[in-house]
């Protein structure tokens, strides 16, 4: 305990006289000695309080007291050591640095948490929801983004006529594209219907959305050389339909907001589903997402007995034959790797011819009025 006589001012606050006390430093409180011993009070350090003085003055009071007592110190070693023992007076701003520095750790916490919750939280969660969302509400959710992509890919407005199929020229194509689908949506045999749509974009790509709908763009057509190649590539998309990873991939980009607009009736959720409709049309799956979609494409193909090795074929001719590729390759896995495994899935099944010469003929054709 240190204990200073020396330079020390005490006001008692009921009078204006000076006088020369003695103080104590103990563990916890500051004591005010009179000359002759007699105790004046007891401070506990965390009530000390600095008041403005002259420099070279600290002056003290007890925070929230009645009595506007005073303690001046001139003792330049008391002041230091009193300063050290109370946080409150901090004359050296040791509490505010440090305070400062606690603000900053909490602060890379809580940027830290949010980065895994972004990066891992919310990707599991969205995993783990997908499979309980009803199919009535990723109807819904569908119909929204399909109105949303259909906005973003359409940059001339063409509106009706940005799909293909609907003009007398182009309805025997229609036709022929039903054909086809009626037998991958048959055996695939989902919960929800499938909305298959052929638009005028000169990509070679196809995108699935949520609620059954997948674009294809009119240069996959183009590019494809059988009915086999353009429904394997179809059937991969069936794929990502039947696993709902564009219900999961718009729900790790918008989050549960997107969920709540809509059971409330978009009135919160319209932002969200702009940016879901964004995502879905740039974002590749990962590499999970893609050999799952990859095995479901061969199965299918295999189950409606085309040609499963088609799709493998594709994929090598049309790698790298645009900047950036299409969509279908915008995944992990190598191009190469990915047609080593699709062959070994597909084996060696008999197969049988898709689409006659005529039909296909009309369906390359499907887009013949752009």
């Amino acid at each position: 305990m240190m204990t200073t006589s020396g330079g020390v001012t005490f006001f008692d606050g009921a009078t204006s006289a000076r006088h020369a006390v003695t103080v104590d430093l103990a563990p916890d409180v500051l004591r005010i000695r009179a000359a002759d011993g007699t105790l004046l009070g007891e401070w506990p350090y965390d009530k000390l309080e600095a008041v403005p003085a002259p420099e070279g003055v600290l002056r003290l009071g007890q925070a929230g007291s009645p009595v506007l007592a005073r303690l001046e110190i001139r003792d330049r070693e008391l002041a230091d050591a009193i300063d050290n023992r109370s946080l409150p007076v901090d004359r050296s701003g040791r509490g505010e640095r440090r305070m400062r520095a606690k603000v900053i750790v909490w602060s890379l916490i809580a940027t830290a948490s949010l980065v895994g919750v972004a990066v891992w939280g919310v990707p599991r969660i969205a995993t783990r929801l997908t499979p309980l969302i009803p199919y009535a509400l990723e109807l819904r959710l569908g119909e929204l983004i399909e109105a949303q992509a259909r906005a973003s890919l359409d940059t001339r407005h063409a509106g009706a006529a940005f799909e293909c199929g609907n003009t007398a020229k182009e309805k025997p194509g229609r036709a022929a594209f039903d054909k086809l689908m009626n037998q991958l949506e048959t055996a695939a045999g989902l919960p929800i219907p499938l909305h298959p749509l052929v638009v005028r974009q000169p990509e070679a790509n196809a995108v699935t959305l949520p609620g059954g709908y997948i674009y294809v763009f009119q240069g996959l057509i183009d590019k494809a050389e059988t009915p086999d190649e353009l429904a394997g590539v179809i059937a991969h998309e069936v794929g990502h339909a039947a696993h709902r990873d564009g219900t999961r991939t718009v729900l790790q980009a918008a989050g549960l907001s997107l969920l709540f607009g809509i059971l409330l009736g978009d009135f919160v959720g319209g932002g969200a589903v702009v940016l879901a409709a964004k995502t879905i049309l740039q974002t590749s799956y990962s590499r999970e997402a893609e050999t799952a979609a990859d095995a479901y494409g061969v199965m299918l193909m295999t189950r409606i007995g085309g040609d499963a090795r088609a799709l493998g074929r594709f994929l090598l001719r049309i790698a790298g034959s645009t900047h950036p590729g299409p969509k279908i390759l915008l995944d992990h896995p190598e191009t190469r790797d990915r047609v080593t495994v699709i062959e070994a899935m597909a084996g060696s099944a008999p197969t049988r011819p898709l689409l006659d010469q005529a039909d296909w003929a009309a369906l390359k054709s499907i887009c013949s009025s752009s």
